[in-house]
């Protein structure tokens, strides 16, 4: 039986170490930026790469979306009302090249400019703004990230503001005033009805005063509704006008 050599051995050890890194495999979301001699060569994948050993160097770039957190900014904003607020960024790269050579490193760069871009707008707006007009703020943010991040190669596709936080006093002072505007409401509801009932009443008034006979059938109609009371006794007026017919007719006799 023949005995392998240990220089054969030896070789064919050489040769699978530079075969296991020779040969990448990226994934259909994955591409490589490939840089030989410290020169970018270009971006490859999907698929099976090959690279000389100790020659070229790939560096691996993620085409996926990306959802990062913006930690919590304390902001004052332009009526003085100092808040917290934190938010999340979504973007991807577009160009990997670009997000490789042009930025040290894309994701702690959108990091930060994502957290100085939220204190300035946010800073420049009122807290009114930020509670009713949140669309709104969101859209301007991610406009202003993405012309930043546009030079990188990352699409920033959206920014919400995720929550709001306010001082306990203030927050006293907000639910004081969401009262104190459903009373006003309220008063103001209920001051419209009375105007309205006494429209009525007044309309009503008018029609009676023009038509006596309409006036004795409402007495009438009242009468009826207070007999079907279990009232044992009921004492009421009666106007002069029901016995005004009778007491003409005992005249011409």
């Amino acid at each position: 039986m023949n005995m392998i050599s240990p220089a054969f051995f030896v070789l064919f050890v050489f040769l699978l170490i530079i075969a296991a890194n020779a040969i990448r495999i990226l994934r259909e979301y994955e591409r490589g930026v490939i840089f030989r001699l410290g020169r970018l060569l270009g971006v490859k994948g999907p698929g099976i790469i090959w690279l000389w050993p100790f020659i070229d160097k790939m560096v691996k770039v993620s085409l996926r979306t990306v959802v990062m957190d913006v930690p919590p900014q304390d902001i004052i904003t332009q009526d003085n009302v100092s808040v917290k607020v934190n938010a999340v960024v979504y973007f991807r790269v577009m160009e990997p090249q670009k997000a490789i050579v042009d930025v040290e490193n894309y994701l702690f760069a959108t990091s930060q400019l994502s957290q100085t871009t939220l204190r300035s707008v946010l800073g420049q707006s009122e807290l009114d703004d930020l509670l009713s007009q949140r669309e709104k703020i969101n859209l301007k943010l991610q406009q202003i990230i993405d012309s930043h991040t546009a030079p990188w190669g990352i699409k920033v596709s959206n920014v919400e503001v995720k929550q709001i936080d306010l001082p306990q006093e203030m927050q006293r002072a907000m639910a004081k005033q969401a009262e104190a505007e459903r009373e006003r409401r309220s008063k103001v509801i209920s001051a419209e009805g009375e105007f309205q009932a006494a429209q009525k009443l007044s309309e009503a008034a008018q029609i009676l005063a023009s038509q006596p006979s309409a006036l004795t059938l409402r007495y009438l109609q009242t009468l009826r509704e207070i007999a079907t009371e279990k009232n044992s006794t009921t004492i009421f007026p009666v106007p002069i006008d029901l016995l005004r017919p009778f007491l003409e007719l005992e005249k011409k006799r």
